[in-house]
């Protein structure tokens, strides 16, 4: 690996690091900022895919916020279903 290579390895590894400690807010917040300057035009190619790279980063970590999300209101979904065939059953007896 060049020495170039390797830099970018390794900042993509700390730059995915950083967007995991992100809350979804700040993701999806700097997300928008990445696409609207993508948008825009006038970035060098590399900068192009620098942009691209860290908005399919912080799309991740949207992604995974999105999909905790859903599993806790899954989960409150069915405690309170379960409460509720529990007090049914209570009351038939």
């Amino acid at each position: 690996m060049t020495g170039e290579t390797e830099q970018t390895v390794t900042g993509g590894t700390e730059q995915a690091a950083v967007a995991e400690a992100l809350g979804y807010e700040q993701a999806r917040d700097e997300l928008i900022e990445v696409v609207r300057r993508l948008e825009a035009g006038g970035t060098t190619l590399e900068e192009s895919l620098a942009l691209w790279e860290r908005g399919e980063e912080l799309a991740k970590v949207c992604r995974r916020w999105l999909e905790g999300a859903r599993a806790r209101l899954d989960a409150a979904l069915a405690e309170e279903a379960d409460d509720a065939e529990a007090e049914d059953a209570g009351e038939g007896e």
